[in-house]
């Protein structure tokens, strides 16, 4: 049976724009190609979240918190989300991508710089891992608007 995980996407706070380091999207698109279904779930356990990369974004929700309910549809709270451009605004695959950094709630800045570091060594655990154990993290997103109450 495969997983379908459901998130809420609220009204978005801010939108930046923002480069992510080269080897970080490069992981996280490996994440992706690697993973069985149409997403890869990445658990930033030092930060209590939990990142899902799909072919357009990286989501980031609070793996502890944030659960909302919504005509009778649970799921997580999204926070944050990084949305590369495309590939064919990059000069070289070693240069920095342009993203545009989307919050959906505010004070988060800390936490943005935390993830940047957090999220490169929990893909990297997470490959570690998959060496192991192939298929893990097998699933796929429903991500649904979040209506204000």
């Amino acid at each position: 049976m495969r997983l379908i995980e459901t998130f809420f996407r609220p009204d978005a706070v801010a939108r930046r724009p923002w480069t992510m380091p080269a080897p970080l999207f490069r992981r996280a698109k490996q994440a992706l190609r690697r993973s069985p279904g149409d997403c890869a779930f990445v658990p930033i356990r030092s930060m209590q979240y939990q990142a899902v990369i799909d072919v357009e974004e990286l989501i980031f929700v609070d793996a502890l918190g944030g659960y909302q309910v919504q005509d009778g549809q649970g799921g997580r709270v999204i926070l944050l989300a990084w949305r590369p451009r495309p590939l064919a605004e990059m000069a070289s695959l070693s240069e920095p991508v342009p993203c545009e950094l989307i919050y959906y709630r505010s004070g988060l800045d800390e936490v943005q710089r935390r993830l940047i570091g957090e999220l490169d060594r929990a893909l990297q655990v997470l490959e570690a891992r998959r060496q192991g154990r192939p298929g893990a993290g097998q699933g796929g997103v429903n991500v649904l608007p979040l209506r204000p109450r």
